[in-house]
């Protein structure tokens, strides 16, 4: 390969430009140049182009594309590439490429280790970061910073703090980087007094030493208030201190407060709005989720893939069939890298959406599907009617011999309950301890109960609850009573609303149904008695919403509401609607 000069290095203007570069499609045409000028086989431009690739895009495909035209890789080219495996979804990939290298002949050194451990950590591969610390010693990069710093956090990474803590006390040449490693160890781990004590045993700390401590106690341990006095202590903080703090609130569901922290901040990035967005989301707060992705755009700002999961799952809780259009179309005008992940959001929302042939489009054309992708797809299928094709996803999976979890069964046994495939439910049911030897959980007997309760069979459900291995929860005995609702049997309602009591769970939802229950067989006293007892504890019945999306627009309607801007237009449309049903009898 040819050998780079230093006025290929400094004055190139194709390097110059690959190194301003920002989106895949400029990296695309500047590697086309590259080609066409045989500025390819110059090992300096190959290498800069591959780590473009690489920071970049993270473009796993695009990578290998790249390193297969060299021919004679050098060590950086091959770190890049163990870089590139480390990061993306496949660590495990980053050892078989490492492995490829010795048996070429290509000695790691001590930026290669450090990626290695990584991917081992990533992988929780124990066994092989002892084989990767064993060659790094033996070729003497034991005592490399780079390198005992990556064994301590592989270590961490692994479970192992105390071995990573062996590692750390026995190392006399530690910098910050270290500390900070067996810091996010501790916190990693879920050992917040171990990484107390470690913070206040810090010779000097950096706003990462800060942000870890709020990271741990926010995210990790849900503990916000004691975040929050981290979060105020520090000397100064960075974006990414920041983050975390809204993070951290975002996780616990204080949206609140942190929308607060967040309006506040000088700077945002797109993660600063990525948190938001999915804390949104992730809390029901689908609407605002929405405003704030709309927001994010107009300012310029590119969504990731976390904040377009976040707002393709916001329009999935509204119905929003428009909005999940728009954002997906400008997903492919953007050409962001559709994954896996974004892939199964999108099928989750057509399908809720009640757009089956869009979803069917997407899961089909998903070059990988896992479990998760299995699972939307058949309980999607399910709750729009289509049970017999929800059916046919599982039998396909089991063709294909793909693992299935007890989560698969539940989405199975969700759509056999949605389109009253009794017969079919029950033999999965069956199956799924019998054949696949997972143990049924309690949800999966809630669904069994629901199943059973669409199609009237009340005794065998009471069979099931006595059967059970484990006592019933709240949710499965309001699925019970919704079921003596439908098949009208009082008496039994009357014991699920006895159980309810027991667990503390009889809300005002239960007595409502109940009322409903005695009304619906003219048990009128029965029903006082009730609407009495509601009264006499202050329950207030749940304000009912509906939500709607007219030319893009979601608009949400609250019963009783007067402050709505066509409340008049609405009323009047209300009082037609119901003088045409008083007409037509």
């Amino acid at each position: 390969m040819a050998q780079s000069t230093p006025k290929l290095q400094l004055k190139n203007p194709l390097l110059s430009l690959l190194q301003k570069s920002k989106t895949s499609s400029q990296i695309l045409q500047i590697h086309a140049q590259l080609i066409t000028t045989n500025l390819i086989s110059d090992t300096f431009a190959a290498s800069r182009l591959l780590d473009s690739v690489v920071s970049k895009t993270l473009n796993v495909n695009y990578a290998e594309l790249v390193f297969a035209q060299i021919h004679q890789p050098n060590s950086f080219i091959c770190n890049t590439m163990v870089k590139c495996y480390t990061e993306s979804s496949t660590p495990e990939r980053a050892l078989r490429f490492y492995a490829e290298m010795r048996r070429k002949g290509l000695l790691g050194d001590n930026y290669t280790y450090p990626f290695v451990l990584k991917a081992c950590g990533a992988m929780c591969g124990l066994l092989e970061g002892g084989l990767v610390q064993g060659e790094a010693v033996k070729r003497g990069f034991g005592g490399d910073v780079f390198v005992v710093n990556g064994l301590i956090s592989m270590y961490c990474r692994c479970g192992e703090t105390g071995w990573a803590r062996a590692v750390f006390d026995g190392f006399s040449e530690k910098d910050l980087v270290s500390w900070n490693s067996m810091l996010g160890g501790y916190v990693w781990c879920g050992e917040m007094e171990n990484a107390q004590n470690m913070f206040d045993e810090m010779p000097e700390r950096d706003v990462v030493s800060w942000s870890i401590m709020i990271d741990g106690y926010g995210k990790k341990m849900g503990e916000v208030n004691r975040a929050r006095v981290f979060f105020d202590s520090m000397p100064t903080r960075d974006l990414v201190s920041w983050n975390s703090m809204i993070d951290g609130y975002a996780k616990v569901g204080e949206m609140e407060v942190a929308r607060e922290i967040f309006d506040k901040m000088l700077q945002k990035n797109v993660i600063s709005w990525s948190i938001m967005i999915d804390g949104y989301a992730q809390h029901r707060d689908s609407k605002e989720a929405l405003n704030l992705f709309r927001q994010m755009l107009c300012q310029g700002i590119k969504p990731d893939r976390v904040s377009v999961v976040g707002a393709v799952s916001a329009c999935s809780q509204l119905g929003a069939l428009d909005q999940g259009r728009w954002i997906h179309l400008y997903m492919k005008r953007n050409r962001m890298l559709l994954d896996i992940v974004v892939q199964t959001a999108l099928v989750d929302m057509y399908l809720k959406c009640g757009s089956r042939d869009e979803a069917r489009r997407i899961f089909n054309s998903m070059p990988e599907r896992n479990v998760v992708s299995w699972n939307v797809m058949i309980v999607g299928l399910g709750m729009n009617g289509f049970g017999k094709e929800a059916l046919e996803c599982f039998t396909q999976m089991e063709m294909e011999r793909i693992p299935m979890d007890d989560l698969l069964f539940l989405g199975v046994l969700m759509a056999c309950s949605h389109a009253n495939l009794v017969t079919e439910g029950l033999h999965i049911f069956n199956q799924m301890k019998g054949v696949y030897r997972l143990e049924p959980k309690l949800e999966h007997y809630g669904c069994l109960v629901d199943l059973l309760g669409r199609a009237g069979q009340l005794d065998q459900i009471q069979n099931i609850i006595q059967s059970m291995p484990m006592k019933p929860n709240a949710a499965l005995w309001g699925s019970l009573l919704l079921a003596c609702r439908i098949h009208q049997n009082v008496t039994l309602a009357e014991i699920v609303v006895e159980r309810l009591a027991e667990l503390k769970a009889d809300d005002s939802g239960v007595y409502v149904l109940m009322s409903n229950i005695y009304a619906d067989v003219g048990m009128w006293e029965g029903m006082l008695r009730i609407r009495k007892l509601m009264k006499e504890r202050k329950m207030k019945k749940d304000i009912g919403r509906s939500v709607i999306e007219v030319d893009g627009n979601v608009e949400e309607f609250v019963s009783g509401e007067k402050s709505h801007i066509l409340r008049e237009e609405i009323e009047l449309v209300i009082w037609s609607l119901a003088k045409m049903a008083m007409f037509a009898g």
